[in-house]
């Protein structure tokens, strides 16, 4: 696999394109040592009317709103910033891809007062390939309930996409992974469910949708869509607040949401398994059909069932 750093292509740098190997910043960039920044994942795809980006809108408000919210001054415009998207995958060729829309403070100084930096933005993209397998896509993830807690709402800034909070998120779905399951759960300080390591979780109980309320965890752009395909095309209930741990281990179906994962069923939690005994999920299930109607959303194969979902589609 080819190193990210080794690439040909382009990356907008504060309104400058930079040749990909030329996109280098100084060692001593403040963002490097205390971790203050915040970034987006913008899925862009192939489409019958072309190259479109997904809910890029609602991607680049929430950078802002990140960036508001740390206190990092951003002179460019949401405008400007979903233009730079879209050329961005132009120069680079793209048709499948995902974006990393970064803010990062500059190199001017070190300390915890960040006085007199500069607030930089890059743009990257590249062919994100396959990134979960069919069989995951199919079978579901193994998780398991982490003991590292989800960032107290005090502790942090938790609407805000922090480079800085995944730490937090590494920490536990490395030690999930070296215990041999593919993903972790997390519980808030208080001990309920907060979402996976970077994805938000939703489970099925008697044709009832839930998902944790938006709390310590992210408020997931997928995880809206999730909930607006559930309502308003299959006509679900859905309910958002407080979840055990228990209440996965005896749902009848659960699922993991995210802009890379997309929607990926979650079979076993702490050995126990979700739902059904079979190896794959039921094609009538409702996470087969919502990855079904999320696929053809985000693909843009709408149709008139769908059409009213037009406006999360950005053409290139």
């Amino acid at each position: 696999m080819t190193p990210l750093y080794d690439r040909d292509g382009w990356i907008w740098n504060n309104g400058e394109w930079l040749p990909w190997r030329d996109a280098t910043t100084h060692i001593l960039t403040h963002t490097l040592h205390y971790g203050m920044g915040c970034f987006e994942g913008v899925r862009a795809y192939a489409g019958p009317n072309g190259t479109h980006l997904f809910r890029v809108a609602e991607h680049t408000r929430r950078l802002r709103d990140s960036a508001h919210a740390l206190d990092m001054p951003l002179t460019w415009s949401a405008e400007q910033l979903i233009e730079a998207q879209r050329e961005c995958l132009r120069r680079n060729s793209l048709t499948n891809a995902y974006l990393k829309p970064t803010v990062y403070f500059g190199a001017e100084s070190m300390g915890l007062r960040a006085k007199g930096l500069t607030t930089n933005a890059m743009i990257a993209a590249w062919d994100l390939g396959d990134y979960i397998s069919a069989e995951a896509s199919s079978q579901g993830l193994r998780a398991l309930t982490s003991s590292w807690a989800r960032h107290h709402v005090n502790i942090s800034l938790c609407r805000a996409k922090t480079n800085g909070h995944y730490v937090n998120s590494m920490l536990a779905l490395n030690t999930a992974i070296k215990a041999g399951f593919d993903e972790a759960l997390m519980l808030d300080p208080e001990g309920y469910v907060a979402e996976a390591s970077a994805a938000n979780v939703f489970f099925l109980r008697d044709g009832v949708m839930h998902s944790p309320e938006i709390t310590s965890c992210l408020q997931g752009i997928t995880r809206d869509s999730v909930i607006r395909l559930a309502r308003d095309v299959l006509g679900l209930e859905v309910q958002e607040r407080r979840i055990t741990r228990d209440e996965l281990y005896t749902a009848d179906e659960a699922f993991l949401t995210g802009t890379a994962a997309e929607i990926l069923p979650l079979r076993e939690l702490d050995g126990r398994r979700i739902g059904s005994s079979a190896e794959r999920i039921a094609d009538d299930s409702v996470t087969a059909t919502l990855q079904s109607l999320y696929r053809r959303v985000t693909r843009g194969d709408l149709g008139d069932d769908l059409g009213a979902f037009s406006d999360w589609l950005t053409p290139v």
